[in-house]
Formats: structure tokens, C-alpha cells, sequence
């Protein structure tokens, strides 16, 4: 195991502690994160299109980097250009954030690559739990890894896996997971992908599934009580692909709903190029101003409401 490596930079120390999910022990995992062994999972192993058979999975591929549990007036994308994301922050300092004027490291062979893995979870509050890994040197080209980043939508919709186990909970939320549920996301669910020179962020919407919706409104009823182990993979289609490996494994142990950090996105569409800090700046202005001329208590609207259509009918 990796854990609690030493030879860790200071700002992935960080990260890893910082949030409002801190990293936990395997043993102690409560309103926190771990990484759970690799062979909690099974996989397709060696022969897996001859035989079907499985094996432990073994060793993850990235190095676990932060858990992000957030929520917001509206649904949570992007969040690797929002400008109050911590982990933004932390390559923003490493000069690695696109349009930093001096992003000479992000070409550096060395430089970390960030995956984030952002779980819309479907409820009014607009709940988020961002799990993110980084990598710290290319890959070989042509590797599945290499040909999964390269990939378009499609390819990347039909490859990217979850696999979910619940370690604790009640029997009604493990009987309607099942043993290990595993779920090609871009299949089920509806996935955005967002990519730069050194990162990639899916944010899967998991209300775009009945049933995936169905589960983890009833799993959120239980989330208290609830540990569950997550890990992403790229699916293995082929023979030389084989066997499966993990990308990265994260534990999520008895959350609280009232412990996610409050987080309120840019107005209007993150493909306006706008700059990032432009319109949650203006907005922040605004609210400043109102609030002078707003009795405490009463809240003002924002300027940028009108942007929010998508938010009115959050209930159906």
C-alpha cells in the first residue's frame, strides 16, 4: 500500500487531509475517506474472455489524491475551472491551471496529472462527492490508460467502469446494491467529460439513470450508517487488454449530509470563455452590495438568476 507516503509533496499532503471529508484510517473511516486494498474488488482477470473468470484486483494504478463532498443551489460541474475548488488552487500554485501565465511546468514529464470523478448526487440540495487521483508520469503511449485519455466521448463513454461494494450498512441498501455492483457509467448514466493538458474531470449524473437514482436516494437515507468502497477502471474489451486494472479505489465511510462544504458555481455556462474569476466575482460584489441594503434575514436575488433555468425544476 501507498498510503501515507512519505516521499508525498507537500500541497498532496495537503489535499488529502484538507476538505470536508479528511483522509481517514482503514479502521477509523468515519465522515472521511481511506483507500481501500485493491483486492476488495474483482476483476477480469488473465482469461477472463475464455473462462469469465475473476480475480482480486491488486495494486491501483494512481495515487489517491482528495475526496470533495459539496453542495450547491445547482447541479455541480466543472469543478476543476471553478475558481474556489481547493484542488484547482493547488495546481493553480503549481502553475499548472491553463491560463496561468507561466504554465511552463505543464509540459515537464513530471508534472501531475489530475483525474476527478464527480458524482452528481441526484437530491434538491445538489449534493457532490468528488473523488480525485493523480498520476504523476505519462503514460506509455497506446496503453489503455493512453488511449482512454486520448479517446473521444464515445470511446471514453464505453470503457470508463465503476464498481461499488457496500462494506457496512443496513440489509436493504446491500441487498439492492448487491454483492459488487458494476456500472459502465457512460452506458447507464449521462458523463461530461472536461479535459486539459493535466487533468480530467467526468462528472457523472446520476440522476439520469431510474434505477441508479432509486439506489442512492435510498442508500442518502441511510448515508450515516453507510460504508462504501468505489473504484474506477477502464473496462478491458480485448484479450491483450487483460487483466483489469484499477485506476484508483477510495472508501467513503459513514458520511453526514450536514458536513458538505457549501460551494456556488460561476453564473451562465462554463463554455463561455469568459475569465474564470470574472462572474463569480461580479456576483460576489453584488451579494456584498445587496446585503447592505437587505434586512439581514430577507435573502436579495442575484443578478445572474435568470441564467438558472435548469435549477426551477429540480424537484420533478
Amino acid at each position: 500500500g501507498k498510503m501515507g507516503n512519505a516521499a508525498d509533496p507537500a500541497w498532496i499532503e495537503q489535499l488529502k487531509r484538507g476538505g470536508a471529508l479528511p483522509l481517514t484510517g482503514l479502521d477509523s473511516c468515519f465522515n472521511g475517506w481511506c483507500s481501500p486494498p485493491g483486492d476488495c474488488f474483482r476483476v477480469r482477470g488473465p482469461d477472463y474472455f475464455a473462462t469469465k473468470a475473476k480475480i482480486a484486483a491488486g495494486d491501483w494504478l494512481l495515487e489517491p489524491l482528495a475526496v470533495d463532498w459539496i453542495k450547491s443551489s445547482s447541479k455541480i460541474y466543472d469543478v476543476l475551472r471553478h475558481p474556489q475548488s481547493r484542488i484547482a488552487a493547488a495546481l493553480g500554485n503549481l502553475d499548472l491551471i491553463p491560463g496561468n501565465s507561466s504554465s511552463i511546468l505543464s509540459n515537464s514529464p513530471t508534472s501531475p496529472f489530475v483525474w476527478a470523478f464527480n458524482l452528481q448526487v441526484p437530491s434538491k440540495e445538489n449534493y457532490s462527492a468528488i473523488i480525485y487521483f493523480v498520476s504523476h508520469h505519462p503514460f506509455p503511449e497506446n496503453t489503455l490508460i493512453d488511449r482512454f485519455l486520448r479517446g473521444d466521448d464515445a470511446f471514453k463513454n464505453s470503457r470508463l467502469k465503476l464498481i461499488a461494494n457496500v462494506v457496512q450498512g443496513p440489509w436493504i441498501v446491500k441487498t439492492a446494491v448487491g454483492e459488487q455492483a458494476i456500472c459502465v457509467l457512460g452506458r447507464t448514466l449521462t458523463c461530461k467529460y472536461s479535459t486539459a493538458p493535466n487533468f480530467l474531470e467526468v462528472d457523472v449524473d446520476i440522476g439520469s439513470s431510474m434505477v441508479a437514482n432509486a439506489i442512492v436516494h435510498l442508500a442518502i437515507g441511510y448515508i450515516t450508517s453507510l460504508t462504501v468502497d468505489l473504484a474506477f477502471l477502464i473496462e478491458s474489451q480485448h484479450p491483450e487488454e487483460l487483466p483489469e486494472r484499477i485506476l484508483g479505489a477510495v472508501r467513503l465511510g459513514n458520511l453526514e449530509l450536514q458536513s458538505a462544504v457549501p460551494l456556488e458555481l460561476m453564473s451562465g455556462d462554463s463554455s463561455s470563455n469568459s475569465f474564470p474569476g470574472e462572474s463569480s466575482f461580479s456576483s460576489r460584489l453584488w451579494k456584498g452590495f445587496t446585503s447592505l441594503l437587505t434586512p439581514a434575514g430577507q435573502s436579495s436575488t442575484r443578478p445572474d438568476d435568470e441564467d438558472d433555468d435548469d435549477v426551477k425544476d429540480s424537484s420533478s
